[in-house]
């Protein structure tokens, strides 16, 4: 007997969806569908700066063109003392440290190829508590001390398509967990809310496999647990990148007012019949 699933899409309202949010929700969707389970719909508004009510409202109207049905939206902003609870938490464990580096800075001090966010050298890492402590009133994000994460939680892995997958945490460094200006990270806040939502499926893109790596780290050091994942194929546009909304890739909202039929696209997209000039890819 299959258990019911409950998977999750959760998009950031800071742009309109693309076809390749439309790919991916509708695996999610379908997973829980054909589980008997359950699809949320979570709004990752941590970025205050960016995030726009209309973009939401968009976001509704294009899952519902589409036809996907999905449990009232939950909302990240609402949610920061969750994040601030779980932050806490390392804190009190001293896994966690003070970085007062500037984005500028970190990739001046290192090489990473065009578009590839370099590793954290570690700089603050080494700076004493009395230091940290007597900068804490500047600008500041809160970084995870991996190594001893990993000291902590010990070797761990998690299952893709069923398959087992070792995590190495350690290959990306000391990854953010709190933002200067959202008080928390993408990292922290999927972790906890995948767990308070009872997430027993993510199913996303393969451009997110890597991140499951810190994710798994930081449900080990929360006690929180682990859902199965389902990495899938990116969709690729006609130049051969992927979608994405900095590079002007088409929005479901255009398709929807020049009058195109969303439960067509839907029944496309299922099937595999891919617009014209539009591919998967793994990476």
């Amino acid at each position: 007997m299959i258990e019911p699933a409950v998977t999750r899409f959760a998009p950031s309202p800071t742009g309109r969806l693309h076809l390749g949010h439309a790919f991916s929700a509708i695996r999610a969707h379908d997973f829980a569908a054909e589980r008997g389970g359950r699809f949320l719909l979570r709004i990752e508004d941590i970025d205050r700066g960016r995030s726009r009510v209309e973009h939401v409202d968009t976001i509704l109207a294009d899952l519902a063109w589409l036809g996907l049905t999905h449990e009232p939206p939950v909302f990240q902003s609402a949610r920061m003392d969750r994040y601030a609870a779980a932050l806490e938490a390392l804190k009190g464990r001293g896994l966690v440290y003070r970085c007062f580096c500037t984005r500028a800075a970190i990739a001046a001090s290192q090489a990473a190829p065009h578009g590839v966010e370099p590793v954290y050298p570690g700089t603050c890492r080494r700076l004493s508590a009395d230091e940290a402590a007597a900068r804490s009133g500047e600008p500041h994000c809160w970084r995870l001390d991996m190594a001893r994460a990993v000291a902590a939680a010990g070797s761990l892995d998690w299952r893709d398509h069923g398959v087992p997958v070792a995590a190495d945490p350690l290959a990306h460094g000391d990854v953010i967990v709190a933002r200067k200006d959202a008080g928390t990270s993408y990292h922290l806040a999927v972790t906890v809310d995948d767990a308070a939502q009872g997430i027993t499926d993510v199913v996303r893109g393969v451009d997110l496999f890597a991140a499951t790596h810190v994710h798994r780290s930081l449900q080990a050091l929360l006690g929180l647990p682990t859902p199965d994942y389902h990495h899938h194929p990116l969709l690729l546009g006609p130049d051969g990148e992927r979608l994405a909304k900095r590079h002007g890739a088409p929005t479901l909202a255009a398709l929807r007012e020049r009058g195109d039929d969303g439960l067509a696209l839907a029944h496309r997209l299922r099937s595999g019949r891919l617009p014209a000039g539009f591919s998967t890819a793994i990476a």
